[in-house]
């Protein structure tokens, strides 16, 4: 049984990646931050057996360790989904008046703990030839009025993920950009506008399962490409 961390994963992305890799047979260990969500998420997903939730907060080293004891109980890790991220302010201020404080907070739940749980995994996935996911967007690499945290924030996890690539050959490091999609966060980054011109987060999934049974090397891709490609 293939085994996977998601983080993020009481709603929106995460919950549908979680969903599509339970009907797959995988084992999944979640995270999210509040309790009653996720464990509604696991319990919807059933399967109690190889599916466990984990709640708490990816900043905390705790709860990390906690994430990957659940795996090595299931049995080790293949995959590691660093989907859990903060938007920062709503409405997102511009880089003059953007308060350094909640930058920081940014930078912690969007690049540190991402990279302490990336480190805190490697063992096992060295282990499996397995793969991480870091969940980019196009903010990263566009200059989106009002996006200046946020976007450096991911420019920063997307920069990390391909030296990573470069240093741990053994392991597939990937930096899926989903594209928009219908989530609370996006509707966050957009308040009063309607968002339901954008795909559902499970429209989206088929990209990144094409990408893991595909294992191409390392490096950026973007649903949009996946879904459209021949490849």
């Amino acid at each position: 049984m293939s085994i996977a961390i998601i983080t993020g994963a009481s709603r929106g992305f995460g919950r549908a990646t979680a969903a599509a890799l339970v009907e797959r047979g995988w084992g999944v260990v979640l995270d999210a931050r509040h309790a009653d969500d996720l464990a509604g998420t696991a319990a919807a997903l059933g399967h109690p057996d190889r599916v466990v939730a984990v709640a708490g907060d990816v900043t905390d080293p705790a709860h990390r360790r906690s994430l990957l004891e659940a795996a090595g109980r299931l049995g080790g890790l293949d995959l590691l989904v660093n989907n859990a991220s903060t938007l920062g302010p709503s409405p997102q201020p511009a880089l003059d008046r953007y308060p350094l404080d909640a930058l920081r907070d940014v930078f912690e739940v969007n690049v540190v703990a991402p990279l302490a749980l990336v480190q805190e995994a490697l063992p096992a996935l060295r282990e499996t030839g397995g793969a991480v996911v870091n969940v980019t967007s196009d903010a990263a690499v566009e200059g989106y009025e009002g996006w200046g945290g946020y976007g450096s924030s991911k420019a920063a996890l997307d920069q990390l993920g391909n030296v990573l690539a470069a240093e741990e050959t053994g392991v597939r490091v990937y930096r899926f950009d989903p594209g928009d999609m219908r989530t609370r966060m996006h509707q966050d980054a957009f308040p009063g506008e309607d968002i339901s011109d954008r795909p559902e987060p499970e429209t989206v999934v088929p990209a990144l399962l094409r990408l893991l049974d595909e294992a191409p090397t390392s490096g950026r891709y973007r649903a949009s490409d996946l879904a459209g490609s021949d490849r």
